[in-house]
């Protein structure tokens, strides 16, 4: 029986995308992976495997290991984003502020119309304070400047987790549930037309079950009333960067501008 082998072009795009892994790798510092745990079998098909950013928490367990933020009356905004964080703290509510070097809360416009949700923090986003501020952040902000022609200022970003999992595992659901309420509380504060959720996390936490980024990205879907464009997250276009999935994220991205905007 005979073996097809990848052409010349396959194999310097197999070899492109594995040189993208270990970049980003290594900037986030991890230097070691700890051994996968046993899962029983699927009968299921699984989605294309994804290091880090598109494995997905359980989004079922419920966030009542704490107290919600009170919900903000009157103006959104900045006030009201200062009281979450004020809320917030120098938290302790899960294991992940024994690693952390600082809490990386949001940033952006506090009355945007537009909201990006992501995994968790990075490096360099532990190191700065800011979210998406290492290589999938400078995408991130190309797509937004550069393809859809506003700042990045003008948005508003965050994760579903403030502080970075060691090693940049995926946030495991107690630590996912001692998150959630500050994450509704930046969703009622900034009160955004449209939310983009980036990868398979955030999108499982916000649709409420556990999904496919490759299924469900491109659909509209509602979290609390608002709109949710979930699409892939920039450190997966990174490592896979091709024209078709730069197309995809780029439709996505502009369906929600124009839904943010009112003409969606």
């Amino acid at each position: 029986m005979s073996c097809d082998r990848p052409g010349p072009d396959e194999a310097r795009e197999l070899l492109r995308s594995a040189r993208a892994w270990v970049e980003e790798w290594a900037e986030e510092g991890v230097v070691s992976f700890p051994p996968a745990p046993a899962v029983a079998p699927d009968a299921t098909a699984p989605e294309s495997a994804s290091p880090k950013k598109d494995a997905a928490p359980s989004p079922a367990e419920p966030a009542s290991a704490v107290s919600a933020p009170e919900t903000p009356t009157g103006p959104g905004g900045a006030a009201a984003l200062a009281r979450v964080r004020d809320e917030l703290g120098e938290c302790t509510r899960c294991e992940l502020c024994q690693g952390r070097t600082q809490i990386v809360f949001g940033d952006g416009n506090p009355d945007a119309d537009l909201m990006f949700v992501g995994e968790g923090p990075g490096e360099q986003e532990d190191r700065q304070g800011l979210p998406f501020v290492g290589r999938a952040g400078e995408l991130l902000t190309r797509m937004i400047e550069a393809g859809l022609g506003i700042p990045r200022a003008e948005v508003y970003i965050c994760n579903i987790v403030k502080c970075r999992p060691p090693g940049n595992r995926n946030p495991l659901p107690p630590e996912v549930s001692a998150c959630r309420p500050f994450l509704d509380g930046q969703i009622d504060a900034v009160r955004p037309r449209t939310i983009v959720a980036l990868g398979k996390p955030a999108t499982s936490l916000l649709l409420g079950r556990d999904v496919a980024i490759t299924r469900v990205r491109g659909s509209w879907h509602d979290y609390r009333g608002i709109p949710v464009m979930p699409t892939f997250h920039p450190a997966f276009i990174l490592r896979q960067y091709t024209e078709q999935n730069r197309r995809l994220v780029w439709e996505d991205l502009k369906a929600a501008h124009e839904r943010s905007c009112g003409r969606g």
